[in-house]
């Protein structure tokens, strides 16, 4: 992947695909390389896509100093001034849905529509994992053994079906071995979670919206889906039923069908 340069900052981000270009920001402890193939693929006859890893993450600049949702925010802004890109459509998916929402309310002219899946707002409302679920997660993290972390991991974030499905955590666990995020970064993105809160500003967002998200999450409850769509006028939620946080995983040609006909509906 080649190397963006954003004043001292550099992001690790590949281009792929035709069309107009649609800006891929990934989630919690997430590379470039967990959209799946099978999502990208879907998506890449209609879109010129840009995904890119977060500072912290693979080749990007290591992490230095307190992370904020925002300044992830500034880094997504950056990264398309620095490809020229004016305007692209924008998909975020949980910790990546939080950047996406400060990136669409801090430049919204960079953002013709926006995709929000598994996301959180913050405020009056929202909820987070079960308390349980962390300490189950950060218990398997903790424990030095990688396995039993990614087996962990995978569990929590889809449904008891797909978790069960050894050929799809063996990808997982193949995407891990190529490109791991480092427990300390990991950590500092789940503190920069915990304090995002966009519930007030939420209603200033005009551009077309669409929220994602499966009714079994058991990292951002599905009611969280519900509370953000009330809160921006015009957009539509979609409820994948029986589907768990990664639902580009679960369901990647209905996602990205999904998305091409939110994005690519005639103005």
């Amino acid at each position: 992947m080649p190397i963006a340069r954003i004043g001292e900052l550099e992001l690790d981000y590949e281009r792929s695909g035709a069309g107009p270009p649609l800006l891929l920001i990934m989630g919690m402890s997430g590379t470039a390389l967990h959209w799946g193939d099978a999502f990208l693929d879907a998506l890449r006859p209609d879109f010129q896509l840009i995904t890119y890893d977060h500072r912290g993450v693979g080749a990007s600049s290591p992490l230095e100093g307190a992370l904020t949702i925002t300044r992830l925010a500034q880094d997504a802004a950056g990264l398309l001034g620095a490809l020229e890109v004016a305007q692209a459509h924008v998909l975020g998916i949980s910790m990546g849905g939080m950047v996406a929402q400060e990136l669409a309310l801090a430049h919204p002219g960079q953002v013709r529509t926006l995709t929000l899946g598994c996301t959180y707002c913050g405020g009056p409302g929202s909820s987070l994992a079960d308390p349980q679920v962390w300490r189950d997660l950060a218990e398997a993290m903790m424990s030095g053994d990688r396995e039993r972390a990614l087996r962990a991991a995978f569990a929590a974030n889809v449904s008891a079906e797909m978790a069960a499905d050894r050929a799809a955590f063996a990808r997982f666990r193949a995407i891990a071995a190529r490109r791991a995020v480092a427990v300390p970064v990991i950590m500092a993105q789940l503190q920069a979670c915990a304090a995002h809160d966009t519930y007030a500003r939420l209603p200033r967002l005009q551009m077309p919206t669409l929220l994602v998200h499966g009714t079994v999450d058991r990292i951002i409850p599905f009611p969280n889906g519900e509370l953000i769509a009330s809160r921006i006028a015009g957009s539509r939620l979609e409820p994948l039923e029986g589907i768990g946080h990664l639902f580009f995983w679960e369901q990647p040609e209905h996602s990205a069908e999904l998305l091409c006909a939110h994005a690519l509906q005639p103005a």
